[in-house]
């Protein structure tokens, strides 16, 4: 009888979570290298520094959303990775489509970063959060349809795509927000991150 190489084919999951480790640990990297400090030969007093600092403010606030987005992603994808039994080909390439669009958060962090008050850049930012989203989405949809769950209650399921589905409508509000006013869009989306960074145990607040 004849093996077919794809039912054999990336099956370890925890190649993965290396993978994805990796990759994490690298964009975090990215980001904090984009942060500039101030020209030495333009800074003469503790005014002309404390000026030049609070000009680099968009790039340490692009840098803290994105190190909070970073977080929340890995958090998620290690999840889904600790639920699964096994991983097959079709999984492992949502899951490496799902770590390209992270490669692109340093691009999309660095764009906002320097034009701060431009729609187009927010837009961007905001885009490279819902794609991720999806790739997540995506990821366990197919694996718990083919059987590649170690726990397949429809609980589990239902509360992995549940906190997939209300971040990215939160992600949302924030865009509909910073078209208006960019600020506010991302004041917003700071807020979200802030949730799932902190889960504040509030009754309503956990939920999401």
């Amino acid at each position: 009888m004849t093996t077919s190489y794809n039912r054999i084919a990336a099956g370890d999951v925890g190649r993965i979570a290396a993978l994805s480790d990796g990759i994490f640990a690298f964009a975090a990297t990215v980001l904090v290298i984009e942060i500039h400090t101030p020209d030495i030969a333009s800074i003469h007093t503790e005014a002309d520094l404390l000026a030049a600092l609070a000009a680099d403010a968009p790039q340490l606030l692009t840098w803290l959303l994105s190190l909070m987005t970073l977080g929340i992603f890995w958090v998620g994808q290690q999840t889904q990775l600790n639920q699964l039994a096994r991983a097959d080909r079709d999984l492992s390439w949502l899951h490496f489509v799902f770590l390209a669009v992270i490669t692109v958060l340093p691009f999309s962090t660095r764009l906002l970063a320097e034009f701060f008050q431009f729609r187009t850049a927010f837009v961007i930012y905001w885009a490279n959060i819902l794609l991720a989203g999806v790739a997540l989405y995506a990821g366990w949809s197919y694996a718990s349809r083919n059987d590649l769950v170690r726990d397949p209650s429809p609980e589990v399921t239902k509360a992995i795509l549940r906190r997939v589905v209300i971040a990215q409508g939160l992600y949302a509000i924030g865009l509909i927000a910073g078209l208006f006013h960019v600020e506010a869009g991302i004041a917003l989306i700071i807020l979200v991150q802030l949730n799932y960074a902190v889960a504040p145990k509030l009754p309503w607040l956990s939920k999401l």
